[in-house]
């Protein structure tokens, strides 16, 4: 006993001269590091859901305005019910008005360069508010408000109670309507009249959410827009020989359609073909087809648990509509509204086409489209979305037409389901969407769109740029002309990666729509998304996160060398970039038959090299990193052993 204490005593004694002249072995513990604080609360739960606590405020909307298509003005009055189910007592509760971005001394205009951009837009417009009132349950609760710039602050003299205490917002509000919108609505001339497309037209309020409160971020123009849920309640009142497209189910169908347009509805309703509502030999025979010979009427709108309404206006529509097939057999109809310009069939004749193949296809395969009518509207815009409508340019074409048309309704589930904050976080919109978008590319008419798709080696001069920037800088701060990069398809590509890369797609899918499946209807934080796939996957993923979407690295893997060994081959790999990756690699043999190799991201945990010794009793002829060009590494000279054996 006494030995062994002593020679304890002397190894313990020695122990800090044994280690002089050794260096610390340095790993990459760094990439692999949790990137933002991810544990769970009673309000999110660390699994990526929401947890047993979680709350979400409710605004409710009526709205009865009229359209002046003389003045281009909307007037008209806004009742918002609100309901607060934080648990926090409300003093004040923030709105936006979006419309103020319209002005010569708005943030967005003030913000705009000379040569202007995609934001640019009217400056010389804005709302005019007036007879505004608030109620705390019956009592009348207004203390003051004050207006700045996109956004209003209304003050009460007594809080709205927490878990479920409810005011009202009145008002009147007016404005002339811009021509060109920022890209988002506005006016399009067409020889029939005018096609107004009216989004962000009425007063919104804000989210507060149990992250930061009320989201108060200005509307300046690349951000978009993070909207509370509710219930919509909207009337238009307009020319007579106007035809209203809006979001939502019309309520009145009896009074602005006539019986033969009513007994077409119903047969779209049950045709896998495009049936005219109003064809384009109608569009200017208002005798025949407008309930009406004068005056205004009335478009009665209703619409549940969304985040926001748009509506289109027009007497130049032609108008047509076809049955959406939902596993469900929930009733929902494709519409389309365009003038006769472009009602070809080599452009907005295959819309509703178009509109009913994309539902159908995101339906099936992530989460059943929850409202009963998807309509496109030719317009001005280039491409937007709103929940169960878009505006999309009214000359696009053939493959054109069908890329916004996919594009702007895979938005009905990024954002318009799944709620994300677009203003700081586009990725988690624009890109999920792109996303999702590939596959309806190259499933629609078996393929004819296919090009659409875009490929991930496809833009590998865009990683090289020293201008470039990273997926997580916000959308009014990154340079424009890197928008569609960070906010479309690198995240795009990034998940592109995970399905077909790295996790394979039955773990991807199910993690993805299970983050879908959680957070429908509700508000997302990036930390939310991470968890859900992790959890749902089964994989920690903080190395890609870290790398890929907020980081600004690139991925450069290479192959530097294969050497024969008695019963076998040592095979040398390398990362060079910054990003690690799992290394997906094919051996050709010499005998004409190849085998298939991935090496886990783990491998990358001590260094930037790894030495694998493959047992074979061939020879081998060649070796290839990512045989299937899945991900964007941007050096594909060193993908390939012999290097002159790339299959680039």
């Amino acid at each position: 006993m006494k030995k062994i204490v002593s020679r304890a005593i002397v190894v313990l004694l020695l122990w800090p001269l044994l280690g002089i002249g050794q260096e610390v072995v340095k790993n990459n513990q760094q990439d692999f590091d949790p990137i933002m604080y991810r544990q769970g609360s009673a309000y999110r739960a660390a699994s990526g859901e929401p947890g047993p606590e979680y709350w979400q405020n409710e605004a409710d909307y009526k709205i009865d305005v009229s359209l002046n298509d003389v003045t281009h003005t909307i007037s008209g009055e806004i009742k918002l019910t609100y309901t607060n189910n934080s648990p926090q007592d409300l003093d004040y509760i923030w709105l936006y008005l979006s419309q103020n971005r319209f002005k010569k001394e708005s943030r967005g205009t003030l913000t705009t360069p000379i040569q202007g951009n995609r934001y640019s837009g009217d400056t010389d417009k804005g709302y005019t508010i007036s007879d505004l009132k608030a109620k705390i349950g019956r009592s009348e609760a207004l203390n003051s408000y004050i207006i700045t710039d996109t956004r209003m602050q209304v003050t009460l003299d007594k809080p709205i109670p927490a878990n479920g205490g409810v005011a009202t917002i009145s008002m009147n509000f007016s404005y002339e309507i811009p021509e060109s919108g920022m890209d988002r609505m506005g006016q399009q001339k067409t020889k029939n009249g005018i096609i107004y497309s009216l989004a962000q037209w009425y007063p919104r309020v804000a989210v507060y959410d149990d992250v930061k409160g009320w989201n108060t971020e200005p509307y300046l123009g690349a951000g978009e827009f993070y909207c509370e849920y509710g219930d919509f309640d909207y009337k238009i009142t307009v020319p007579y020989n106007h035809i209203v497209a809006g979001s939502g189910k019309l309520l009145n169908e009896k009074e602005v359609m006539t019986k033969t347009q009513i007994n077409r509805m119903r047969q779209a309703e049950k045709s896998q073909k495009s049936v005219y509502i109003i064809t384009p030999e109608e569009v200017t025979d208002y005798a025949n087809t407008r309930p009406k010979q004068e005056g205004t009427i009335t478009w009665h709108f209703a619409m549940e648990n969304t985040r926001d309404v748009a509506f289109a206006s027009s007497k130049a529509f032609v108008w047509d509509a076809a049955k959406i097939e939902l596993a469900s057999e929930n009733k929902c109809v494709a519409q389309s509204v365009y003038p006769i310009e472009v009602s070809g069939n080599d452009a907005w004749g295959r819309s509703t086409e178009y509109t009913k193949a994309a539902i159908e296809h995101y339906s099936n395969k992530w989460f059943e489209y929850p409202y009963s009518n998807a309509v496109n509207v030719a317009s001005n815009v280039g491409g937007m979305e709103y929940p169960g409508l878009s505006f999309c340019k009214v000359t696009a074409k053939t493959n054109g037409l069908w890329g916004v048309t996919n594009h702007e309704f895979g938005h009905n589930w990024f954002p318009m389901i799944v709620g994300s904050n677009e203003r700081l976080y586009p990725w988690m919109d624009e890109g999920f969407n792109s996303f999702i978008n590939t596959y309806a590319h190259l499933e629609f008419n078996n393929g004819e769109y296919k090009g659409n798709a875009r490929k991930p080696r496809a833009n590998l001069t865009y990683f090289s740029k020293k201008t470039r920037e990273g997926i997580n800088t916000y959308p009014d701060i990154v340079d424009t002309r890197n928008l569609g990069n960070t906010a479309y398809y690198k995240p795009a590509l990034g998940l592109y990666m995970l399905r077909e890369y790295i996790l394979g797609p039955e773990r991807f899918d199910y993690a993805f729509r299970t983050y879908i499946k959680n957070w429908a209807y509700k508000h997302p934080q990036p930390s939310d998304f991470f968890n859900t796939i992790e959890n749902a996957a089964g994989e920690n993923l903080n190395w890609f996160w870290r790398g890929w979407f907020y980081g600004n690295g690139n991925i450069d893997l290479a192959i530097t060398g294969a050497h024969k060994q008695n019963g076998g081959y040592i095979i040398s790999l390398s990362n060079l970039g910054e990003i690690p990756m799992p290394v997906h690699m094919k051996i050709l043999f010499e005998d004409g038959t190849n085998k298939t190799l991935v090496m886990p991201v783990e491998i990358w945990h001590r260094g930037d090299t790894w030495n694998y010794f493959y047992k074979t009793d061939k020879e081998i002829k060649s070796i290839q990193i990512d045989p299937e060009r899945l991900i964007p590494d941007i050096n594909s000279a060193n993908d390939s052993w012999p290097s002159n054996s790339s299959g680039n």
